[in-house]
């Protein structure tokens, strides 16, 4: 059997795997129940990391015009993101469906197809592979890969069928969402608190069209298909700001609660899972699928590195491992935004704490860095230097030898690893070369805006990811990081 993926969901993260798996050369299928995109768009934008990932790929400036926040908080708590010493702002009043379309319209011009109409039944291991069968639109049909992800959302079919548990906390409180056109309500972009307890926001999308969000204390946690009302909804907007919005009418609407999940295990065998599939939780700041398109670029490279015989399988045994306790602070933070930014006044107290803290530039850095994905380091072994494990800013510039400029970003556009030289010395370069099946070279001098940084490398083994595998000096062993992340040397 051919080593190949099958991708089970195609929203932003199913289709962002499917391109990191293209770029790595890997084969690939992605699966959807729905006939079409459904169009909507419960985020709106992603955070100041994601949109590094995008630039990573070439693929932020496909998004057109965006608009990048103003303000920065954590859980209502202001923090000022200006007096920090790099940029936590995320994209905002994004919709989904954009960001949704875009990578649909990339990873068709990669080659990958899109079979919609297709729903999940049944999974079954054999021993060198995952034979999946699906409910399509010609009736049962079945399809064999290497591995199987399941990019499905928050009830995810591919969890369930693969036996991973979910241990999470149950509803306490309903929310709405929607896109209300007509109404015309003022801009509350990061969300206002109402006295009591519960917090609305709204942002414009387009003129005429805005979408809210309603935290009201006591709204059920349940409604099924279809049961929510504009009404209903028009009647909570009024009782939480006054604004009388029932003359207006809503482009799309949904009942959300404050559930969360978390999947005991990222992989099982020959299964993975991949955003909502694999942390679930309401809407909160596009943390959710920011977080899962992380998930996407972390694990992608590595899936194409072992479906082309680049690397060895325990290469996958990092997914988890990076993953998840990510996954585990996203839901310690979604809990914890949630109390600070609902609770009633009660919580008054604790918010005065935090606003004293933030006043510090090592506590508002931490809490930014959460907020934006900035903070994240990964364990990258043995070394000194404190950018090991760490993203390289993919807007740090280089000059090469030739007087052309280049930025990090470009030279992530292939999903490759890069090693870059700054001082001269040929040695790394040399090493480095026996991997230029998934390592580029790339030697040259850090521009003048970066050259007399106190963290200026040397030299910098990146990940496809962006993360910084090996630093010099100080930064661990250069052929074990080579070894351990790209596999064997070829030979000779």
């Amino acid at each position: 059997m051919a080593k190949s993926a099958i991708i089970v969901g195609a929203g932003p993260v199913g289709l962002m795997l499917a391109g990191e798996l293209r770029l790595g050369g890997a084969d690939v299928v992605v699966y959807d129940k729905l006939p079409a995109p459904s169009g909507e768009s419960r985020g709106l934008g992603f955070t100041s990391r994601t949109a590094e990932v995008f630039d990573q790929r070439g693929l932020l400036g496909r998004l057109g015009d965006i608009r990048w926040g103003k303000q920065g908080h954590y859980g209502g708590v202001r923090i000022d993101f200006s007096l920090l010493d790099e940029s936590h702002f995320g994209i905002m009043g994004l919709a989904q469906s954009v960001t949704e379309d875009m990578l649909g319209r990339w990873v068709g011009e990669l080659g990958v197809e899109v079979r919609r109409g297709y729903e999940l039944t049944t999974l079954t291991e054999t021993g060198d592979g995952v034979v999946a069968g699906f409910r399509g639109p010609d009736g049962p049909a079945e399809a064999t890969a290497t591995y199987v992800i399941g990019c499905d959302g928050g009830k995810s079919t591919v969890r369930t069928l693969a036996g991973i548990d979910f241990p999470g906390v149950e509803a306490t409180r309903g929310m709405y969402l929607a896109d209300v056109v007509g109404a015309n309500v003022r801009m509350r972009p990061i969300g206002e608190r109402i006295e009591g307890g519960g917090m609305v926001l709204s942002v414009t999308l387009e003129p005429g069209v805005d979408r809210i969000v309603i935290h009201e204390p006591g709204v059920r946690p349940h409604h099924g298909e279809g049961e929510l009302r504009f009404s209903e909804l028009a009647d909570a907007w009024q009782r939480m700001t006054g604004e009388d919005i029932h003359g207006a009418s809503a482009s799309w609407m949904c009942a959300l609660t404050n559930a969360t999940g978390l999947a005991a295990q990222y992989r099982k065998g020959r299964i993975f899972l991949a955003g909502d599939a694999a942390h679930d939780h309401a809407p909160l700041g596009a943390q959710g699928v920011s977080v899962g398109l992380q998930d996407a670029v972390n694990l992608g490279w590595k899936l194409a590195a072992v479906l082309t015989g680049r690397a060895p399988e325990s290469l996958l045994d990092t997914y988890h491992a990076e993953r998840h306790p990510v996954g585990e602070e996203l839901m310690r933070d979604v809990h914890s935004m949630s109390m600070l930014y609902l609770a009633g006044e009660e919580m008054e107290p604790l918010r005065a704490v935090v606003r004293e803290l933030v006043q510090l530039p090592e506590a508002a850095r931490r809490l930014a860095g959460r907020v934006s994905g900035l903070h994240l380091a990964y364990d990258m072994g043995p070394g000194e230097h404190p950018l090991l494990g760490l993203r390289l800013a993919p807007h740090r510039a280089l000059e090469r030898a030739d007087g052309s400029r280049t930025t990090v970003a470009e030279l992530l556009h292939g999903a490759r690893g890069v090693l870059i030289v700054t001082d001269g010395d040929a040695g790394p370069a040399g090493l480095a070369a026996r991997w230029a099946g998934g390592v580029d070279v790339v030697t040259g001098t850090w521009a003048d805006q970066e050259a007399g940084r106190a963290d200026a490398p040397h030299a910098v083994l990146v990940r496809p990811d962006g993360y910084i595998a090996w630093v010099s000096p100080d930064g661990g062993d250069l052929e074990t990081a080579l070894t351990r992340w790209f596999g064997a040397p070829a030979a000779g």
